[in-house]
């Protein structure tokens, strides 16, 4: 995928409401995940990302900090990120559990 045309998203429009959901592309321009939910705010900010499974089932939720994705949105208006990591160097890391 080219993203070369897309928007990147400002700091302001980096909020859960805007990036829960979007696809992640990884190093390979292969699509490693989804974004499942978004962890605290400011500087230490991150982002839990689904990767693998099939339709939601079976995925491994990792957590990665906000800064190392970058956000932008596609001719459609759809939300994505794009990171340096492979879907194999994401599934490598550990799973995030929330705690309760």
């Amino acid at each position: 995928m080219d993203h070369s045309n897309h928007v990147r998203l400002s700091a302001d429009q980096l909020t859960p409401g805007v990036l829960e959901g979007a696809t992640v592309y990884g190093a390979d321009d292969d699509k490693v995940g989804q974004v499942d939910h978004v962890h605290a705010s400011g500087a230490g900010t991150s982002v839990v990302i689904d990767v693998g499974g099939f339709l939601g089932i079976g995925a491994k939720p990792v957590s990665v900090p906000l800064d190392e994705l970058e956000f932008m949105r596609d001719e459609a208006g759809e939300v994505h990120a794009i990171t340096h990591w492979t879907k194999d160097q994401l599934k490598e890391m550990p799973e995030h559990r929330d705690r309760d």
